[in-house]
């Protein structure tokens, strides 16, 4: 979803959403589409693909608001995984 029209797209498919979290892609996300949704993927912490390390987000919700949104790397798993 790293595109502005993809972006576009989950705020037209979701207008009434200020927080979007989604995944399948592997690929990990945050950002700000154009309208203003966030946009959060944490990634996979099982299965990388073409990403140099499996990642998971954590954050905090609060009144509203997100805090303290990071995201975590995880070490490589030894040689012979099915990701390496």
């Amino acid at each position: 979803m790293g595109a502005t029209g993809a972006s576009l797209r989950a705020e037209r498919a979701h207008p009434d959403v200020d927080v979007l979290v989604f995944g399948h892609s592997h690929v990990p996300w945050d950002s700000t589409g154009p309208r203003g949704m966030r946009l959060l993927n944490p990634g996979s912490p099982t299965d990388r693909r073409r990403m140099p390390h499996a990642t998971y987000l954590t954050l905090t919700a609060d009144d509203g608001a997100l805090h303290d949104v990071r995201l975590h790397e995880l070490p490589q798993r030894a040689t012979g995984s099915r990701d390496s």
